[in-house]
């Protein structure tokens, strides 16, 4: 498995787009796999953000490429 160090801010707003995609799909289409993939975008956009904020400036926040794979193909 590969991990990469990206930027937080722009982690947190990829999530945010990856989840207006995902918050257009219709209710019916809805499933569990859906459902989960609003959820794993959701905390990484949390932990994203708590990274892009933080006073340290360290502004970075590790992904797995499967994180990564997953908001990008989101967004």
């Amino acid at each position: 498995m590969s991990y990469a160090a990206l930027d937080a801010v722009r982690i947190t707003k990829a999530c945010k787009t990856a989840l207006h995609v995902l918050e257009a799909v219709d209710e019916q289409d809805r499933n569990e796999v859906h459902q989960r993939k609003t959820l794993m975008i959701q905390r990484i956009e949390a932990l994203a953000r708590a990274a892009a904020e933080s006073k340290n400036g360290d502004q970075a926040i590790t992904l797995t490429s499967e994180e990564f794979w997953l908001i990008s193909q989101n967004w």
